[in-house]
């Protein structure tokens, strides 16, 4: 445990402590009574301290206990995607190479620091080989949808998220055996990006950014909750390699990429016509529901940091 992880450790604890007695004391104001905005607000809260417990345990453990938690995200990811995609049964040993083959190779490529593959295996042999096992089942109905669908499934669930434990894999000049603290950063202000866009968009919002795709959205949410998240990173700036002004425009274009990310995936609930991914999280919908945004924040931020500030290999 480094210094700056305690700090760390001691600033999310005491903002988790702070949100626990502010949806107690809403509760106490309606007199325990149901209350549809506080009970979804406290489920929110009570969500939050089992992902960040999870998370935290996954930490203290080191690098291999975080590594597979994140291959369990994925699988949970991959299964909540595919379950709200159209499959048929010739389309069976497709889903078997997705779950069993390219799930656990990516996170062996992550696990033994291989790079080359961890970067190449899914977008290439993957977008390859996966119609290939879907057109073995000699079913055409609907084949590129459902061959698109498959791909998309393992784009998104495994290579995107994959390449948020990929960060440990990453040598960094002056930052050795703190590349755990990358993974806090990154969700740490994709996350917080999040929460401040529904904040401002409450208080502020009135323009709709894309009202077919997500009504909540606004641009005045967009522009504060963007805007205060990338402060934030910037002030997070002393966990990361990162100097002040370098940590907030890396902020801004993880924050911008989590954004387009809800909205291409809000995009795809709509036209399976589900409100969330599932119902894994309290408060929170399903596993995709939550990680929306790093999906797509996350391969970015890892290539940018790898070729940025990277060492040679």
């Amino acid at each position: 445990m480094t210094r700056e992880t305690l700090m760390l450790s001691a600033i999310i604890g005491g903002l988790m402590v702070l949100a626990s007695l502010v949806g107690f004391a809403l509760k106490a104001r309606v007199g325990f009574a149901p209350h549809a905005v506080i009970d979804n607000l406290n489920a929110r809260i009570k969500a939050w301290w089992v992902m960040i417990l999870v998370l935290g345990v996954a930490f203290a453990l080191g690098r291999v206990a975080v590594i597979v938690l994140f291959l369990g995200i994925s699988f949970y990811a991959l299964r909540e995607f595919l379950t709200l995609t159209p499959t048929r049964r010739s389309d069976y040993f497709a889903l078997l190479a997705a779950f069993y083959i390219a799930l656990p190779l990516q996170y062996f490529f992550i696990l033994t620091g291989w790079y080359g593959m961890l970067a190449i295996f899914l977008p290439v042999y993957g977008f390859l080989l996966l119609p290939i096992f879907a057109a073995l089942g000699g079913d055409t109905t609907r084949f590129l949808e459902r061959a698109a669908s498959t791909q998309w499934g393992v784009m998104i669930a495994i290579y995107c998220i994959s390449t948020i434990p990929a960060l440990v894999l990453i040598p960094i000049a002056d930052y050795e055996g703190r590349n755990l603290l990358l993974i806090a950063w990154l969700v740490l202000v994709v996350q917080g990006s999040d929460v401040l866009q529904y904040i401002c968009g409450k208080l502020f919002g009135r323009r709709k950014v894309a009202p077919a795709l997500s009504p909540s959205k606004t641009w005045e949410g967009l522009i504060g909750g963007v805007t205060l998240a990338s402060l934030l990173g910037a002030a997070l700036y002393w966990i990361t390699p990162f100097d002040l002004v370098d940590a907030f425009w890396m902020a801004l274009v993880v924050n911008l990429m989590g954004f387009a990310g809800g909205l291409v995936m809000s995009a795809i609930k709509r036209d399976r016509g589900v409100k969330d991914w599932g119902t894994m999280i309290e408060g929170h919908g399903g596993m995709l529901d939550r990680l929306d945004s790093l999906c797509f924040a996350a391969p970015i931020f890892f290539h940018l940091v790898r070729y940025l500030w990277g060492l040679p290999a």
